[in-house]
């Protein structure tokens, strides 16, 4: 079983009661999850998306790119921009942390333009949002966060395959039962981009969120020493 990892024991944004409270229930996932096969700084990505849902099916259906964790952190640290496929994720994240690092967050679903060319083209908004997100050079070197939409990680993945894209990191969790799962095995077949994703049908902007924060939180340990 990997060594655990405790966030930051001051972060700026939290109060002492909510870091005791969060170090608890840090501490009892410790000890229900049983054996894993993650490295530390995995770990404690999957502990938080266990804490954010209380689902422990996500030590296992968790995998990593091998260089998913530390791309992570470099892209935090350089403030490069997070691209999400939905609003919640936007509005889940916390902007104080995020522009401690210089970190803007996009999303372009409920775009006017998106929808008039997704009616147009007979397409997804999310197909649409992700080549909008292209055409502003927002992927190249972001943090992609798909949590509810598989349309837009196929898209990703197509503007990887066909056009080069190359974003730092991609978080592929989309949840539900009509590509969900097709999308993130394809997103895992992928070896020149790193990748976040949990396997199968479980998902969810909610995850995305939590394993976006856990980088952050991996990357104030490393600004803190």
């Amino acid at each position: 079983m990997s060594a655990r990892k405790d966030p930051p024991a001051e972060d700026g944004h939290t109060t002492r009661a909510g870091r005791a409270i969060e170090a608890t229930s840090f501490g009892i996932i410790d000890r229900e999850a049983g054996p894993h096969d993650y490295d530390p700084e995995q770990w404690a990505v999957v502990r938080r998306m266990i804490h954010a849902s209380a689902d422990f099916d996500f030590n296992g259906l968790t995998r990593f790119h091998s260089e998913a964790v530390s791309a992570g952190i470099h892209a935090v640290r350089s403030g490069r921009p997070v691209v999400a496929d939905v609003e919640m994720i936007r509005v889940g994240l916390s902007q104080v942390r995020l522009g401690a690092f210089g970190m803007a967050t996009h999303q372009f679903i409920g775009d006017a333009d998106v929808i008039e060319r997704a009616h147009a083209q007979g397409t997804t908004r999310a197909v649409q949002a992700m080549r909008k997100a292209h055409e502003m050079g927002l992927l190249a070197g972001g943090i992609l966060a798909v949590g509810n939409a598989p349309t837009a990680l196929l898209e990703a993945i197509r503007l990887i395959g066909e056009e080069g894209v190359r974003p730092a990191l991609v978080i592929g969790m989309p949840v539900g039962f009509v590509s969900a799962a097709e999308s993130k095995a394809a997103l895992g077949a992928l070896d020149r981009i790193p990748w976040i994703l949990t396997q199968g049908r479980k998902g969810g902007s909610t995850l995305v969120v939590a394993a976006i924060h856990a980088l952050v939180a991996l990357a104030e340990t490393d600004a803190h020493g």
